[in-house]
């Protein structure tokens, strides 16, 4: 009893120091700085805006979902060479998400890759990176929306050589649906703006993350193979691609960034199924990598070794006072007072900050994540810390090994100025969303809400 208790009370005040520190030293790193913008990081000479080719790899997406992301991509207002390819996967729909193919036909932007069988997302990425040539290149996720100058101010950020990875800020384009897509919604939030943000001050961003992520050509060239083979004890390891390039990119002595004014929204998982297997193969990806990065703290700042010992230490603590205080709650019947309420006070002071920091108030309402964290993810990340040589995506079928012959090349399809066409779904159209030069830095816009999770790749 009195062993419960004193683990439980030792644990979470340890707990609270570490978060206090941790949060505190985040918080003071992440404050926003000014945003460059192009045209005066390139001055007033001649010098040529660099060519993007922006790769969107789908499975089995939904044609309206498929449709609003092209159409974004479509609208970007780039001024410099654009061009995207549009690599399907071997997907079993292909009859309802062909018409989608010839919206873009008379677009010479455009270029659809049709893998003859499935062969996952990386490979397809690898696919469409290997038959382009652009300066840099785009990673898209088939269920998100860009903003309109999302591509101009990732550029603009990349004008740096030391730079080899840039992401945007993600927000939830679905947040609106349900409790969970809400709580995602703040939670990509603070990782973005807290996480990412203080990473972002030391240029070493642990993960770019897939669905908005934007790379140089010339270090893609000396990571691809390294990339395409990556393995676990000894097993083909193929999710969890956008941490362990962008681990590849800071071990070959690149810069890895963030740009908070780059909006894209992307929808997440609205039941708790799907976000559970989703977080279970990011809790892998993460594992594995943070054993992979654990080499690079010493090259980098201090914070940096504080942020992975506050991610990875914090929640054991966490979990262990948690564990305890249940413990002497079924064992004793002891009420576990000092547990309860500190992590409730920690609860609230995160919540709070959070909303001052954002200027909303919905972000009180993110403590109803606490329960889910102790309860659901806490397990979940013990679980897949066990399981970590499981290679199984847990939401799409297994892939096959690509032979030659997998791809062939689909010149586009017909501009998104022709309008709608018939897809064979049950409303007969594709939808043709107007897609703001702006969407709020925080709320996804009207144009882009309610649309249900996707089937492919997440």
């Amino acid at each position: 009893m009195d062993l419960l208790a004193t683990t439980s009370a030792v644990a979470v005040s340890s707990y609270a120091l570490l978060s206090t520190i941790y949060k505190s030293a985040q918080a003071l790193y992440a404050r926003r700085g000014n945003a460059p913008s192009l045209r005066s990081d390139l001055g007033q000479s001649e010098l040529a805006l660099p060519s993007v080719d922006i790769i969107v790899p789908c499975f089995n997406e939904k044609p309206e979902t498929l449709a609003q992301c092209l159409e974004s991509l479509a609208r970007q207002d780039y001024e410099g060479e654009l061009r995207v390819y549009v690599v399907d996967d071997g997907s079993a729909n292909r009859d309802v998400v062909g018409p989608v193919h010839k919206i873009y036909a008379n677009d010479a932007r455009f270029s659809i890759i049709l893998l003859a069988r499935n062969v996952g997302k990386r490979k397809a990425q690898i696919a469409a990176i290997r038959g382009s040539s652009g300066d840099l290149v785009l990673n898209v996720d088939s269920d998100t929306i860009l903003a309109t100058d999302v591509v101009t101010k990732l550029v603009a950020k990349m004008r740096d050589p030391d730079i080899g990875a840039a992401m945007g800020q993600l927000v939830a384009s679905n947040r609106n649906d349900t409790w969970l897509t809400s709580l995602i919604d703040m939670e990509y939030w603070l990782a973005c703006n807290e996480e990412r943000a203080a990473q972002a001050r030391f240029g070493a961003v642990m993960c770019c993350c897939g669905p908005c992520a934007m790379y140089r050509r010339s270090a893609l060239a000396l990571l691809l193979d390294q990339y395409e083979t990556q393995f676990f004890r000894g097993k083909p390891s193929d999710f969890g691609e956008d941490r362990h390039l962008t681990i590849l990119m800071l071990k070959a002595g690149f810069r890895t960034e963030y740009v908070p004014d780059a909006i894209a929204a992307t929808v997440v998982p609205d039941t708790l199924g799907p976000y559970l297997r989703q977080q279970l193969r990011w809790a892998r990806s993460t594992f594995r990598d943070t054993f992979l990065a654990l080499r690079l703290l010493p090259e980098l700042d201090g914070y940096l070794t504080l942020d992975v010992v506050g991610q990875n230490l914090g929640p054991l603590l966490l979990a262990l006072s948690a564990l305890a205080a249940l413990a002497e709650l079924a064992v004793g019947g002891s009420v576990p007072w000092w547990t309860g309420l500190t992590i409730a006070a920690m609860t609230m002071v995160r919540c709070s900050v959070a909303a001052l920091r954002a200027g909303e108030l919905r972000f009180l309402g993110f403590s109803l994540h606490t329960p889910i964290n102790i309860f659901l993810l806490l397990p979940l990340k013990a679980y897949a810390l066990c399981t970590l040589s499981n290679s199984d995506w847990l939401s799409r079928t297994i892939v096959s090994e690509p032979t030659e012959g997998d791809e062939r090349a689909v010149l586009p399809a017909p501009n998104s100025a022709a309008g709608p066409v018939a897809t064979g779904v049950a409303s007969g159209t594709i939808p043709k969303p107007v897609v703001p030069h702006r969407p709020s830095r925080l709320a996804a816009p009207e144009s882009i809400c309610g649309r249900k999770r996707s089937s492919g790749y997440k």
